[in-house]
């Protein structure tokens, strides 16, 4: 749950706020196209480290913990130290990408922009893979996915990371629309894409088409059926917690689902929407007033500040709706497939986001739909994925048909010198799924019970990288 500048290029939060005071133009041009803005391909992905037999999350402290692996990392690749109140929490490298933790010690692998598709794949298997050799020297395995599958919550001991308890605190104070929210900033894993936006228009189109295709997209990818080594009727443990995040910051994005939908209807929205913490000038974090964004422009906070553009940008990375809305377009709500199929979502989005004749076609396939059939969907597919219904539609032939949208807009990609032919066969997989029925979390399952043998040691072997 980290910041964007553009397409996967990660950024560490200001360490001071700039000078206070922002008017509508401040506000809009976090989220403007900048001058010369292409079509580039950013990827996040987000994986365990864990015991090789019992399949638990590493410690962050220790000799061999995850704070020794990311030191290894610096040492042996280069690059700048991220740091936390002293504590190392991440690594910058000289390539742009960057390895960092989420708050239960999840590394996150986030790319340097990428002009395609075929190029970000190759650069994620090469660091992923040398990654997980590194890991192994410690001896851990580097499990991406959805979720921990083997810890349960409240079994993992917190990175510590100022802004983290902050978030705790909080989501503590809101009651029942928090109560999950400690299992996703512990346990959860996912896949992102970042996709760029290079124009207004192109912004809308691109918002609002992947707006209304992700429930369906969440339906298909469902991969997080295992928690504390156990099933439980969920097929998607990440989503179902996602649910009791603070739904006001999480879930659809309501402006964007409209067709006529810009900038200004997103600030509009996130004004409404409280701070969970902010950085003061001396470069501490505090607790932020209990009190939507709009009133902090008009109040200030407690202690007599103004909100600054460092601010309004680190209040909108403490916003998680399906797409998160920034310097790029970040889609979040899909759980993360087994390692060999990953290209698969990135695939996806980049078939229906960078064509435009697929783009449309799937804003008309889905336009419809209301803010109470997406709600509707994301309660109903943590539990029944494909046999999710969207309006009362079945999401399998909505999938059925995405994916097919996806596919020519690869081609059309690859005809234009865009991308090589290899693209294509990263789709192959939900061809698979949905010819078969079967999600990568139903696959799953019936391995634990086969040739997995509920065996932890088995499990990781199969999906680590």
């Amino acid at each position: 749950m980290t910041g964007t500048a553009r397409a996967g290029e990660h950024r560490p939060e200001p360490s001071t706020a700039t000078a206070g005071g922002l008017d509508r133009h401040a506000l809009r041009s976090l989220l403007a196209p900048p001058v010369g803005a292409c079509e580039r391909v950013g990827l996040e992905i987000e994986s365990g480290l864990v015991d090789p037999r019992t399949g638990l999350a590493a410690p962050y402290s220790g000799e061999r913990g995850v704070r020794a692996v990311l030191k290894a990392v610096l040492s042996q690749w280069g690059g700048q130290p991220l740091e936390d109140s002293g504590n190392l929490t991440g690594v910058l490298l000289d390539d742009g990408s960057q390895i960092t933790l989420e708050h239960g010690g999840q590394v996150e692998y986030s790319s340097a922009p990428a002009i395609g598709l075929g190029t970000a794949v190759d650069e994620m298997r090469t660091a992923m893979e040398r990654l997980a050799e590194l890991a192994a020297d410690f001896g851990w395995a580097l499990l991406p996915g959805a979720g921990l599958p083997f810890d349960a919550p409240g079994s993992i001991a917190w990175v510590p990371m100022r802004r983290g308890a902050l978030m705790r605190d909080y989501f503590a104070r809101i009651g029942e629309a928090g109560s999950r929210a400690l299992e996703i900033m512990s346990m959860s894993l996912c896949t992102q894409v970042h996709l760029d936006y290079v124009s207004v228009d192109d912004f809308a189109q691109k918002l609002r088409m992947q707006t209304v295709a992700s429930p369906v997209i969440a339906a298909l990818l469902v991969n997080s059926p295992l928690q504390g080594g156990r099933p439980n009727q969920l097929l998607s443990h990440r989503s179902h917690a996602w649910l009791r995040m603070d739904p006001r910051r999480c879930g659809v994005l309501p402006p964007a689902l409209r067709p006529d939908v810009d900038a200004d209807d997103v600030i509009d929205w996130a004004l409404g929407i409280p701070m969970i913490y902010y950085r003061s000038g001396d470069g501490r974090f505090h607790p932020a007033p209990d009190r939507p964004f709009g009133l902090l422009l008009e109040r200030g906070f407690d202690d007599g500040s103004v909100p600054s553009l460092d601010h309004w940008a680190s209040h909108l990375s403490q916003i998680w709706t399906n797409v998160r809305v920034r310097r790029t377009l970040e889609l979040r709500e899909a759980d993360g497939p087994p390692y060999q199929h990953i290209p698969a979502v990135p695939a996806l989005w980049v078939g229906l986001t960078y064509h435009e004749p697929s783009r449309t076609a799937a804003w008309d396939l889905l336009r419809r739909y209301t803010l109470r059939d997406h709600r509707a969907a994301m309660a109903r597919l943590p539990s029944t994925g494909l046999h999710t219904t969207l309006g009362g539609d079945p999401v399998r032939e909505l999938a059925h048909e995405l994916v097919r949208l996806a596919r020519a807009g690869l081609s059309a990609r690859v005809s234009a010198g865009l991308e090589p032919a290899k693209v294509l066969d990263y789709l192959d997989p939900l061809d698979e799924l949905l010819d078969g029925g079967r999600t990568f979390a139903e696959q799953c399952l019936d391995r634990w019970d086969k040739d997995l043998a509920r065996d932890p040691a088995r499990y990781v072997a199969a999906f680590r990288v």
